[in-house]
């Protein structure tokens, strides 16, 4: 009934135990694995019912599926270096400023273990980086979404972790991002203010909320409208949210283009497109958002350092082929 070579185990329903909640079922038979492991692996995609794969824990057990659990080695509980490449801007004794491609996780979290900025970086200095600010997080003082790039500032030492964290904190960072959005915000410059914490009826998303929350605030200036459908905005940071951009133009009705998470559906503008530049717009596979520029005080020396990166070539081609109508 069970393999548990390379941690799989299988099992074929039979009809004394079918009818019960999948997870149930699966804790029962395996003992080794609490229910909430099973849950946690069920929801994670780990668990496959007749080779597809299966996400819904209080499903029915139905007689003669065969499910599949793939138990995943355990995390290290530091994370290890993994040859990434990545640009480094500049780099010195105390910190490293880089380029963050699109696509690369900034640490390690359930579900991206490995592959992360973090294990590049861990590769690229040794272990003197390991557990500065944290074991999970070593060097981290601020970070980007997966898939925003830009630029971006590791510590290296615990002094200027807590220099730059404490900056950041202050708000005494210089930093702007590009976004490509739906709609021409109107004025052509604004703010954008509004508490954000989580949406209540989506956990992985952030929301304006009416009550708690943190405050936030963005400022914007639109660089370049392309015929009423779209622009190209420069946004800076007041406040520093989770998604703070992406929740704070969604509310205001002018989602980024390509956001998988805070654009549900087609906006309206998108009709006035040309069909070639809407489809390219729509088929855009991330958030049209990039960290164009950064400014801080240097920890240790007092020097003010300023890095500008132009946005990646993805971003780049949206933009001329917005602008070519």
């Amino acid at each position: 009934m069970t393999d548990t070579t390379c941690g799989v185990r299988t099992l074929l329903v039979s009809e004394e135990l079918a009818g019960q909640r999948t997870d149930r079922l699966l804790a029962l038979c395996f003992p080794d694995l609490s229910r909430s492991r099973i849950k946690g692996l069920i929801e994670a995609g780990h668990v496959t019912r007749d080779g597809a794969v299966f996400r819904e824990p209080a499903d029915p057990a139905r007689a003669g599926v065969t499910l599949v659990v793939d138990v995943p080695a355990p995390a290290p509980a530091t994370p290890v270096g993994e040859i990434i490449p990545f640009s480094i801007l500049y780099e010195d004794s105390d910190l490293i400023v880089l380029d963050k491609p699109a696509g690369l996780v900034v640490h390690p979290a359930p579900g991206n273990e490995t592959g992360t900025l973090v294990n590049a970086l861990i590769a690229h200095c040794g272990d003197s980086l390991v557990g500065i600010g944290g074991e999970k997080r070593p060097g981290i003082v601020h970070r980007l979404d997966k898939d925003t790039s830009g630029v971006m500032v590791v510590a290296k030492t615990e002094k200027a972790h807590h220099a730059l964290s404490e900056d950041f904190a202050a708000r005494r960072i210089d930093r702007s991002y590009l976004a490509l959005c739906w709609g021409v915000p109107i004025p052509a410059r604004g703010e954008y203010e509004g508490n954000i914490g989580r949406d209540r009826r989506d956990r992985k998303r952030m929301a304006i909320v009416g009550h708690g929350g943190k405050e936030a605030l963005t400022r914007y200036s639109v660089l370049r409208p392309f015929g009423g459908y779209a622009a190209l905005v420069e946004c800076r940071l007041a406040t520093g949210r989770t998604h703070q951009i992406r929740v704070h133009f969604s509310a205001n009705g002018h989602p980024l283009i390509g956001d998988p998470v805070y654009l549900r559906r087609i906006p309206a503008v998108a009709r006035k497109c040309p069909s070639e530049t809407r489809d390219a717009a729509l088929d855009f596979p991330r958030q049209a958002l990039h960290a164009a520029r950064l400014g801080f005080t240097h920890p240790r020396t007092g020097e003010a350092l300023l890095f500008e990166t132009p946005p990646p070539e993805d971003f780049q081609t949206l933009e001329l082929q917005l602008g070519s109508d």
